[in-house]
């Protein structure tokens, strides 16, 4: 029997019913919401992580990405993420901030610690290879030069000693 996946993820219920859904293939159409810009400079990350062949990968996790003042972050319980202007200004780090999104989500539907030092590392391991796959699969020049920039940046933060 399929499984819906609940309108949100909260309790230790929904959290399972969210888990059934994905495990029955379920995969949210994704909403975008916020200003035309806003939805431009998401639309044009969303194109890169189609690039990688993420995008269905996020789709499973993310049901929208929702413009806000404030700091950016995933909401677990609406299975969001909500971002500011500034987290979408540059479309390759944003594709990359989505996709490591996409893995806290899935970490939190799993069970798996998905909060802290430890889970922060592991989610920005995925977003740095997420960084390195589009590298190789872009045929666009520019691109190419801000994912080596990134993973520079990347590489060179205390972060990820």
């Amino acid at each position: 029997m399929k499984s819906e996946f609940p309108q949100r993820v909260y309790t230790k219920d929904e959290v399972k019913k969210a888990r059934e859904a994905i495990e029955y293939g379920h995969i949210h159409r994704l909403k975008i919401t916020g200003s035309k810009k806003f939805k431009e400079k998401v639309r044009e990350a969303l194109k890169l992580i189609k690039t990688t062949k993420q995008y269905d990968f996020l789709r499973t996790y993310i049901r929208e990405i929702k413009e806000i003042d404030g700091l950016t972050q995933l909401r677990e319980a609406e299975a969001a993420i909500w971002a500011n202007k500034y987290a979408v200004k540059d479309p390759v780090d944003a594709a990359s901030l989505f996709i490591q999104k996409a893995h806290q989500m899935k970490d939190y539907i799993e069970g798996k610690l998905y909060y802290g030092g430890e889970a922060e590392h592991r989610t920005t391991q995925k977003r740095i290879e997420f960084l390195e796959e589009l590298k190789n699969k872009t045929r666009k020049k520019e691109v190419k030069k801000r994912c080596e920039e990134i993973l520079k940046a990347w590489e060179e933060s205390m972060y990820i000693l």
